[in-house]
């Protein structure tokens, strides 16, 4: 299984952004996005379920960031809206078998994509 992020950049505040997580054989797994900022650990931003049906989303970006899935359910979306110097990071993508906010339960990780908001 491969995975490969890609879409971000250096934005303003209150900008948008769409990160795209490209994968080979993801039809069978859930999908998450995970973030890291410098010196902190990796968080949970969002997930979508193998059928895209049932999505999760941290507190922090509720309401902002919308998750999504292609039909062929190999191409998963994180749409950023309102965009906050809060969530520069790197993004990753993950699969696990199941939807969750546990990065231990993800197999598989994505090299990151750089998210910049600058104020």
């Amino acid at each position: 299984v491969q995975l490969q992020a890609s879409g971000g950049g250096w934005v303003q505040v209150g900008a948008s952004l769409r990160l795209s997580c490209a994968t080979s054989g993801a039809s069978r797994y859930a999908v998450g996005w995970f973030r890291q900022a410098p010196g902190s650990d990796r968080e949970f931003v969002a997930a979508v379920s193998r059928l895209g049906i049932d999505t999760s989303y941290s507190e922090s970006v509720k309401g902002r960031f919308l998750i999504s899935r292609e039909a062929n359910k190999n191409t998963i979306y994180l749409q950023m809206n309102n965009l906050k110097p809060a969530d520069t990071a790197v993004y990753y993508c993950a699969l696990a078998p199941r939807i969750t906010f546990d990065s231990a339960q993800y197999l598989f990780w994505g090299q990151g994509t750089q998210v910049t908001v600058s104020s």
